[in-house]
C-alpha cells in the first residue's frame, strides 16, 4: 500500500482537521500518510493526540500556502514550497502515490497539471464527481469543474477517463456513458456536443450510450454523464442547491401541517438521517478525483472537515491501486497503433 501525502494547510479548517482526519485514517484504515506543511504545527496536534511517534505517519515540511484567493497558475509559480505543490511533486517522484489536497480547487487542479503531469494523449484533467440516484447507488458526472472550455475530443477523453474510473474503482460491470445535451437526438445541442456525440459514436473503447439530459442524471439511467468542467459545475452546485431547499421544504411542510405532520416527521427523522441526508453528505466520499493525471489527486471541499479527509484518504487510496493513468495510456497507445 502506497503512502497518501495530505496537504494539511489546505481548507478552512487546516491544520488542525486535516490531520484530525489523517489521524483518522490510519487508525481505522491502516493508510500510510504523509501530512504535508508546516511541520512544527503539525507535530504539535500530533502530540495532543499520541501519535507523533507513529510509524504509518511522515511530516514532510513545506513552508508556503496557495491562499483560497490567489489565482492558481501565478500562484503555483510563485510560491515553489506551497504544500499543495510539494504534495504533487512526492507523486510525481514515486514517494507517495496519492495526494489529499482539501481548498482551492484551481490550486489542485494546477498541482496535477503543472506538477504530476498528464497522461500522454489526454489534453486536460477532468474532476469525476458522484451524484446520488433513484437505483440507490451514484451517477458519475466528468467534468464538474476542471476545465471550462472543452472541445469535442476533451469530451471524447472525458469519457474515456469516466468509464475507467466507474468500471475499476466503483466495480460497475460494463457502465453506460452518456453525453450531457438538451435532448436525445444527435443532432440536438452545441457544435461541441454534436461533434463529441460523432466522436463517441465511432469509438470501440467502450458502449455508448447516447445523449443524456439533465433529468436523467439522477435517474441512474446512465452511470457516467460526460460534459464540460463549465456545464458539469452548474449542475453539481444546483443539484447541492437543491437538496438544501427540499430539506427546508420537508421542514417547512412538518411545521405547517399541525400536530400529526410534526409527529409523522418526528417518527421520519432518523430514516432520513440515516437514508438520505448521509447520501447528499460530501463527506461520506470526502472528495473528487482528478483523472487524467500520471497520478492520483483527490480534491476535497474547502470547507472539510476530520471525518471527510478521513474518507478522502481511504478513496486516494482505493483510486491508487487501480492504475487508472496506466490502463488509460495503454488504451491511447493502442489506438495510436492502429
Amino acid at each position: 500500500m502506497k503512502k497518501v501525502a495530505v496537504d494539511a494547510m489546505g481548507g478552512d479548517f487546516a491544520p488542525l482537521e486535516i490531520v484530525m482526519g489523517a489521524i483518522l485514517a490510519v487508525r481505522d484504515f491502516h493508510i500510510p500518510v504523509v501530512l504535508v506543511g508546516d511541520s512544527e504545527r503539525i507535530r504539535k496536534i500530533l502530540a495532543d493526540n499520541g501519535e507523533e511517534s507513529n510509524p504509518l505517519i511522515e511530516v514532510h515540511h513545506a513552508s508556503q500556502v496557495i491562499e483560497m484567493g490567489e489565482h492558481p497558475g501565478m500562484a503555483f509559480r510563485r510560491k515553489k514550497d506551497a504544500s499543495v505543490s510539494v504534495g504533487a511533486r512526492l507523486v510525481k517522484s514515486g514517494e507517495c502515490g496519492s495526494l489529499v489536497a482539501p481548498g482551492s480547487t484551481g490550486a489542485a487542479v494546477t498541482a496535477g497539471l503543472l506538477g504530476i503531469g498528464r497522461i500522454k494523449g489526454i489534453e486536460r484533467p477532468a474532476i469525476v464527481t458522484p451524484i446520488p440516484n433513484e437505483k440507490g447507488g451514484h451517477t458519475f458526472l466528468i467534468d464538474s469543474g476542471a476545465s471550462a472550455n472543452a472541445k469535442a475530443k476533451n469530451l471524447l477523453q472525458n469519457a474515456l477517463l469516466g468509464y475507467n474510473y466507474a468500471k475499476r474503482v466503483r466495480h460497475i460491470a460494463e457502465p453506460k456513458v452518456g453525453l450531457l445535451n438538451i435532448g436525445a437526438e444527435s443532432t440536438k445541442g452545441s457544435t461541441e456536443a454534436t461533434e463529441a456525440y460523432e466522436l463517441l459514436s465511432k469509438q470501440t473503447w467502450f458502449p455508448f450510450a447516447g445523449n443524456c439530459e439533465g433529468r436523467d442524471i439522477p435517474t441512474g439511467k446512465f452511470d457516467v454523464v460526460v460534459t464540460d468542467g463549465f456545464t458539469g459545475n452548474v449542475v453539481l452546485k444546483f443539484g447541492e442547491g437543491l437538496g438544501r431547499l427540499f430539506v427546508t421544504m420537508i421542514k417547512d411542510a412538518a411545521n405547517r401541517g399541525g400536530i400529526t405532520a410534526k409527529l409523522g416527521a418526528l417518527l421520519l427523522k432518523p430514516a432520513l438521517k440515516k437514508y438520505m441526508m448521509k447520501k447528499l453528505d460530501y463527506e461520506e466520499e470526502g472528495g473528487a478525483p482528478l483523472l487524467g493525471i500520471n497520478g492520483t489527486l483527490i480534491i476535497s471541499h474547502g470547507a472539510s472537515r476530520r471525518r471527510a479527509i478521513r474518507n478522502a484518504v481511504r478513496l486516494a487510496s482505493q483510486v491508487a491501486e487501480e492504475r487508472i493513468p496506466d490502463i488509460v495510456r495503454e488504451t491511447l497507445q493502442e489506438e495510436l497503433k492502429d
